[in-house]
């Protein structure tokens, strides 16, 4: 049996299983072509196997690479002017409504070039890694226009080459009403579906559509036509739901078979109970709540109890979630949203790859499954969750690929 890399000396996360860690102590895992071949006790490694890199672990923890499956990564500008305003008592939909929020961010992105684009996302995208990311999801919807989407998914494409991760890249035209179009929904909702989306398609960038479905965003009629025009090309779907208010969302992706409804905060019981059916997975977003200072929970308990899962991520964005460490929102969702630590670690892998579509290749320790591996220096997984503020990775590979944060 042949291996390109021999990780010995190791206890294994495999997060595999619906509930805890699946803890293997004095472990071994072998990898060959970027596919993890063999796992399990090093008392029981193969005598046949052969490596050509082996690498001890230290006795350290190794867990599937982590997976951040909802970002804005690629945007210009700054908005911390709005989060001083908020501090002083400013509403989010007040000063979206004021031309500042997203539209903000749009000025700035559409003013940027895709190397300006590139040179400031890149910083973010090391942050996330040095946290043991090893796959990310970046959306465009700092454009609103033709051009500047596509620019924003081509350099999501360029960061994922550049700095050797798995990028998922989503569409995200249907972010805020541009201002050419004030008054006009209907109108740029058709322009998304003949023109925006069918570019975007041809070009082969995005991964899968998404929508803010709210009242500062897209009506549920108007999230709809999207998403048709999006499965007519043969995109999932996915959805920005009942952040700032209960419009039904949650429901909605559900019904369209998506692979995600995110936010959350006001969702129903009934629509619970529609992603429960669907399988559609439930992306908590603790940086946003945090920032926002939202005192509506998502409940947690109710998807819980309906086996909806539950994914983690940190909605890095330069307005309601400016923050690049993913193991900081596993804290956040244990502290304020009641997780458990091996639900939130389930969320940044296991789950987190479904909710991105992803569960057949990475998310979980498995022989066959990718080569997405992260080794720290902890006593125990649950300390990944539950302390914060420092760095206990100690490597990363993607696809069998070590890779430099």
């Amino acid at each position: 049996m042949q291996a390109d890399i021999l990780i010995r000396n190791v206890h294994l996360a495999t997060l595999a299983d619906a509930a805890g860690y699946g803890e293997v102590h004095a472990g071994a895992l072998a990898v060959h072509a970027g596919r993890i071949a063999w796992l399990g006790r090093e008392s029981e490694l193969p005598a046949t196997l052969q490596a050509a890199q082996e690498v001890d672990a230290q006795g350290g923890w190794l867990t599937p690479g982590l997976i951040d499956c909802h970002t804005h990564l690629v945007y210009a500008g700054s908005r911390a002017n709005e989060i001083e305003m908020r501090w002083a008592g400013a509403a989010y939909e007040d000063i979206a409504r004021a031309g500042g929020g997203i539209l903000s961010s749009v000025r700035a992105t559409r003013a940027a070039s895709a190397t300006a684009l590139q040179a400031a996302a890149t910083p973010r995208l090391r942050a996330l890694m040095r946290d043991g990311v090893t796959t990310i999801e970046i959306k465009s919807g700092y454009g609103l226009e033709t051009a500047t989407e596509i620019r924003q998914l081509q350099v999501a494409r360029a960061l994922g080459l550049a700095c050797g991760v798995r990028v998922r890249t989503t569409f995200l035209g249907a972010h805020a009403l541009p201002p050419e179009y004030a008054g006009r929904a209907d109108d740029y909702i058709t322009l998304l579906c003949e023109e925006m989306l069918p570019a975007v398609h041809a070009a082969g960038l995005a991964d899968a559509v998404d929508g803010f479905c709210e009242g500062i965003g897209f009506s549920p009629a108007q999230t709809l036509r999207l998403f048709a025009a999006a499965q007519a090309l043969g995109l999932p779907v996915k959805l920005h739901a009942d952040q700032l208010s209960d419009l039904s969302g949650a429901a909605l992706v559900a019904g369209c078979g998506g692979l995600s409804a995110d936010h959350m905060e006001y969702t129903s019981t009934a629509s619970v109970a529609a992603m429960a059916k669907a399988g559609t997975v439930a992306v908590l977003l603790p940086g946003a709540f945090y920032c926002l200072k939202e005192t509506r929970l998502p409940p947690v308990a109710a998807l819980r109890a309906a086996g909806v899962p539950m994914a983690v991520s940190s909605d890095c964005n330069p307005g309601t979630s400016p923050g690049t460490s993913l193991l900081l929102m596993l804290h956040m969702a244990c502290t304020l949203f009641g997780l458990r630590a091996e639900e939130a670690l389930a969320g940044a892998t296991r789950h987190a790859a479904r909710a991105l579509g992803l569960q057949s290749e990475t998310g979980c320790l498995r022989a066959g499954l990718s080569a997405d591996l992260a080794l720290w220096a902890i006593n125990h997984p649950r300390d990944l969750v539950c302390e914060f503020g420092h760095a206990p990775r100690v490597a990363s590979w993607c696809c069998g690929r070590a890779l430099d944060a």
